[in-house]
């Protein structure tokens, strides 16, 4: 009776806490580990949908969502395929069967997912950042020359989002010839430099009389952000906008 109750003492000590609710087989430890790894892959079932919300969260609704396909948007691409490639790693561990090998091809596949998890993360809020922010680029609405000759009248808006706001945009009206050339010793018939607002936006509306030189053929408005490119016919997403008016 003695040694029965040492034995007993003895299993009790060997057993690890909650014993009870502690799986007794090889089959069962197995079955337990691939539980745990399944809850793994349910988290990164739901990538695309934690990754839309980050975006969203940094100011990227689906307006500027198109604005940024449209201008080739490499982050929000690359943001999207991680996030589809985590989910169908998921989807694969989930199909896994729990047995040793098959825990271990389940940890490498989730090893994986976690990574493609992490990388749509990071480059979702490079992408939110850089669709939702503009690009600082400046752009030429309503222009008008109206008026006869004697009482022309040129009228412009000028809008941009984005703009750091440390930054301006310069705004220049000179008169050109036929050959599109400025003409020589005649000053700017406008010029001013304008700086963003606290939510890094410019929004100005430029009015002024325009009376034409000998030989002018008409005049071109000039916007750029101060230090940017100064090639109207530059490629460049921070190039200047311009606009060409020709005299009637």
């Amino acid at each position: 009776m003695h040694r029965n109750a040492l034995d007993l003492h003895h299993y009790e000590r060997m057993m690890p806490p909650g014993g009870d609710q502690e799986p007794r087989t090889f089959d069962d430890v197995q079955a337990k580990v691939g539980k745990r790894l399944d809850d793994v892959a349910k988290i990164l079932a739901g990538a695309l949908v934690t990754v839309a919300g980050v975006m969203t969260a940094l100011g990227l609704t689906s307006d500027v969502v198109f604005v940024a396909l449209n201008n080739d948007s490499w982050p929000i691409f690359v943001a999207a395929l991680s996030a589809i490639l985590a989910i169908v790693c998921s989807i694969v561990a989930l199909l896994i069967h729990p047995t040793r090998r098959g825990n271990v091809w389940e940890t490498v596949v989730l090893g994986l997912g976690v990574i493609f998890y992490m990388t749509a993360l990071s480059v979702a809020v490079v992408g939110a950042a850089q669709a939702a922010s503009g690009n600082g680029r400046p752009t030429l609405l309503n222009v008008k020359l109206e008026g006869p000759a004697s009482d022309r009248r040129l009228s412009f808006d000028v809008h941009a989002d984005g703009v750091d706001r440390w930054a301006s945009v310069n705004v220049y009206v000179t008169v050109i010839d036929a050959k599109m050339v400025d003409l020589p010793n005649m000053p700017d018939f406008y010029n001013v430099s304008l700086r963003p607002d606290d939510k890094g936006d410019i929004d100005h509306r430029a009015s002024m009389s325009l009376s034409a030189p000998q030989n002018a053929w008409g005049v071109e408005i000039y916007a750029s952000t101060a230090g940017g490119n100064e090639d109207c016919e530059s490629r460049s997403p921070h190039g200047p906008t311009c606009a060409l008016v020709q005299f009637s």
